[in-house]
């Protein structure tokens, strides 16, 4: 009915309340005005005082047939002006008087209640035949995957009949059963969702099959309702009690029996929607690689995924269900503090990232990463969900790197940084007590000749030789470290001066004895020792390591393979002499520029063609000269030049330079002096990318922002082509100045680069919150790749760990074709060293890269 045409009025004839809303609700929908009528009386009245405003009559005709009522308006209905007033009549079974009735009237017709809708249909052809199109008739479709399986029961074959196709007309799919022992058999055999059930049947009432099915476990999912003729509270209270969900009578119009079923229906597929979902994550769990488990609000094992049993090496999880975790698989060490994950099953908290310990069957320990997960229904705690993974490999990685940031990777020993630590622990202990111990400072003898004529490894050879003999000369609870190339250094425990001079001498003999054979060579090794007595007050270990080593120094000027025990009176004279003098050298070249830079490229490894590496150390540096458009990335290196012309190396003047507290100083002339190079060259700063070295001074330093700022001002260089590389060290030594000097540099554009990650432990722990944009893997792991699967596999760990947080990463100590393609492998981002050029006294010019590229001069 079109909006633009007046609203045509229907009288609504019909006893039922929930009928008459239903009826309403249709025909307002289709844009009739709708007038109510809740008998048949009142509908004559109606229809004598507003006929006017009527233009047609639906009657819902009552289950009980004709009555006196009905008669008189059906009467009515027969006279004028009546006559020809349009008439629906919807009835399930109308009686033949009813029929006859209809043939004889006009503008009459008759739908049955299940297809009620078609009464507005029908309303249309008889108000507005001329607008009426032809009808193409829709048959519905109902999806087999979607449909409801009902058993419908009764003894009654014709109520079955009508009911099966009430049903199926609705789009269930029915099947239908005479007696309890039948339905019971279908139930068992087929898949049902839903029982009606007639509750009074011969034999067995309908109550029983209910109780079956709801005892038994393969049918206690099947909603189960009851269906009678009769309304008794005997019946309904015994179908309740027998599981029915619903009791429901034969009288009832279809309507309203259709609507118990969808509300069950509803329920059905609410059902199946969380067997799904429960499928799903059945699925889900089963497919994940970590363990996962679950426990109720007191520790008890509620299910466990398949990768949970096999970590833990069950075979059958059912032995577990109901077994408290903690008994079932914790480890509870002595000592061992809180079992946080113990707590959290009660109280609820998230946990993520605790580690434990967790029992496997067989009774072997497994370190375990968990994440506990609280379950809430109703904002009401139900349990918790663990999710755990095995991180044994992990944990023996982060032993070997434990291993690799206390020892020395090539002898074995202790290395410096370990040593320091332990002796500041010893001193602390000898002013404690009565026990004295010694610190032994140990150098080779023109060891740097020996290393330059017979070759590196010879050299090797003899470091390794003379570890092991130094290992088996001192007592067990001594130690002992190599803190430098060719330096070690001992704490002898309880002993007095003597006694340390004693060993002393011991070693220095047993070193003199040493011979390496090498290519039918024999080779021999010096050493001169000194010795400090850690029993001076308010030392520091920096201060006990310096009287061994002027100690050491004296002993090399008695004549070398010498043993010296430290006297304050006389050495402190030439410990500050030899201080003194390299501070002073510092001082002079500060002030007349007798500092030089060098510059080490660094290339991206995507740059670098691994099929066609050379053989030769720095040939792939010229040849990356050659590209167009290429970006020039160096380190810069400083040098220090003495008045006899010889150049220095950091590690002979940087010492001193920190104990002087002059590394500021040293670290903005390498600054200022690296930006006049970058001007010189002409080269546009956003082809050329320097990486200059700053030191934990000068990050402390609260001068040193503003000095940075104002020297990338006055030079005029784009800050994105520099980055500033702190040493791991100094970086987490304050982590927090770090933080905020590093932020102010980068707001500026600059980037940061943590330089020898992984030569402290602490570099897993803290990388994520120090925000740099590069992390240099510490060479002693890279310059060993191709000797050992462990650094390799060390390196693609810090590898994989810098990229997991953001960072690119930049080998050092590149020494040979071979250490690029693993890198490569590995996935490493840049790579630094030899084999792709020693460093170079000069930036390139721009000039000179043109003429190169253009006469081919590059190699």
């Amino acid at each position: 009915m079109s909006d633009a045409d007046t609203k045509q009025s229907v009288l609504i004839v019909e006893e039922s309340a929930t009928l008459r809303y239903m009826l309403g609700k249709t025909l307002q929908k289709q844009g009739y005005e709708v007038v109510s009528a809740s008998s048949f009386d009142s509908a004559i009245q109606l229809l004598q005082t507003r006929l006017q405003h009527l233009h047609a009559i639906v009657i819902g005709w009552p289950n009980y047939g004709c009555s006196e009522e009905t008669r008189r308006l059906l009467v009515t209905l027969d006279r004028e002006p009546y006559y020809e007033f349009p008439v629906i009549l919807i009835s399930n079974d109308a009686a033949q008087d009813l029929l006859n009735w209809m043939t004889c009237r006009q503008m009459t017709a008759l739908v049955p209640w299940e297809n009620y809708q078609e009464a507005t249909s029908s309303l249309q052809a008889m108000l507005n035949p001329e607008s009426m199109e032809p009808v193409v008739e829709q048959n519905t479709t109902c999806q087999d995957a979607t449909r409801i399986r009902i058993l419908f029961v009764d003894d009654s074959k014709s109520i079955r009949t009508y009911y099966k196709k009430l049903l199926e007309n609705n789009c269930y799919e029915v099947v239908t059963a005479a007696s309890v022992e039948e339905a019971y058999r279908i139930a068992q055999e087929q898949s049902i969702d839903i029982a009606i059930v007639d509750y009074f049947m011969p034999g067995q009432n309908g109550y029983v099959l209910c109780q079956k099915l709801r005892d038994n476990p393969s049918t206690a999912g099947i909603r189960t309702a009851v269906i009678t003729g009769t309304y008794l509270d005997s019946v309904i209270r015994d179908c309740l009690k027998a599981g029915a969900i619903e009791c429901m009578f034969k009288n009832e119009a279809e309507e309203l029996f259709l609507a118990r079923i969808s509300g069950i229906s509803r329920f059905v597929e609410v059902q199946r929607s969380i067997e799904r979902q429960r499928e799903n994550l059945a699925a889900i769990l089963e497919s994940v690689g970590e363990g996962v488990y679950g426990v109720d609000n007191e520790g008890n094992i509620t299910f466990m995924n398949p990768a949970a049993m096999k970590l833990l090496g069950l075979e059958d999880v059912k032995p577990m269900l109901g077994v408290n975790a903690n008994e079932g698989f914790h480890i509870n060490k002595p000592g061992a503090g809180r079992d946080l994950l113990n707590e959290a099953y009660y109280s609820g908290k998230k946990l993520k990232g605790w580690e434990t310990l967790f029992r496997r069957q067989g009774g072997k320990e497994m370190p375990v990463d968990c994440t506990l997960y609280p379950l809430s229904v109703n904002e009401k705690k139900q349990g918790s969900v663990v999710a755990f993974r095995d991180i044994s490999e992990r944990k023996m990685l982060e032993e070997k790197l434990r291993w690799q940031a206390t020892h020395d990777h090539l002898t074995g020993l202790y290395n410096r940084r370990y040593f320091e630590n332990y002796l500041e622990k010893e001193i602390a202990n000898v002013k404690q007590s009565a026990i004295k111990s010694a610190l032994l400072y140990l150098d080779l003898d023109r060891f740097k000749y020996v290393n330059d004529t017979a070759g590196h490894e010879v050299g090797d050879k003899i470091l390794v030789n003379l570890s092991h003999m130094i290992n088996k000369s001192v007592r067990r609870f001594d130690i002992v470290a190599r803190i430098g190339g060719d330096e070690f250094a001992l704490i002898l425990k309880n002993v007095d001066e003597e006694i340390a001079v004693k060993i002393a001498e011991e070693l220095r003999e047993s070193i003199s004895k040493l011979r390496i054979h090498h290519e039918q060579n024999v080779h021999h090794i010096n050493s001169s020792i000194g010795i400090a007595m850690l029993d001076t007050e308010n030392l520091t270990a920096g201060d006990m390591m310096a009287n061994a080593d002027i100690a050491c120094h004296v002993s090399k000027r008695m004549g070398r393979n010498k043993v010296h025990m430290y006297k304050h009176s006389s050495d402190e004279r030439n410990a500050m002499g030899s201080e003194l003098g390299w501070s002073a050298r510092i001082k002079d070249a500060l002030a007349k520029d007798k500092f030089q830079l060098h510059y080490q490229p660094i290339m991206r490894v995507q740059d670098i063609d691994l099929l066609n590496l050379p053989a030769q150390d720095g040939v792939l540096w010229q040849r990356y000269l050659d590209g167009v458009d290429n970006i020039y990335s160096y380190e810069v290196l400083v040098r220090m030049v003495d008045d006899n012309g010889e150049i220095h190396r950091p590690n002979s003047f940087i010492p001193t330079a920190e104990r002087f507290n002059m590394m500021t100083d040293i670290d903005m002339w390498v600054l200022e002096n690296a930006l006049q190079a970058m001007v010189a060259t002409g080269i546009a700063s956003s082809k050329l990318r320097l990486s200059i070295n700053m030191s934990g001074n000068t990050v402390d330093n609260d001068d040193s922002l503003d000095k940075i700022r104002s020297l990338i001002a006055s030079y005029d260089i784009d800050p994105c082509s520099l980055t500033f590389e702190v040493t791991e060290t100094s970086a987490i030594a304050n982590l927090e100045q770090a933080n905020d000097f590093i932020n102010e540099l980068r707001k500026l554009g600059c980037h940061f680069s943590l330089d020898d990650f992984g030569s402290g432990f602490c570099s897993f722990s803290q990388l994520k919150n120090l925000p740099t944009d590069y992390v240099k893997i510490d060479g002693q792991f890279v310059s060993s790749m191709a000797r050992g699967a462990i650094d390799r596999a060390i390196v693609t760990a810090m590898n994989d760990v810098a990229h997991s947080l953001g960072r690119s990463t930049v080998a050092e100590y590149v020494e040979s074709p071979e250490i690029v393609r693993l890198l490569k492998i590995c996935g490493v981002d840049y790579v630094q060293g030899y084999y792709i050029s020693e460093p170079l006294k000069e930036l390139p010019c721009s000039n000179v890269i043109t003429f190169q590229k253009k006469h081919g001069l590059s190699e």
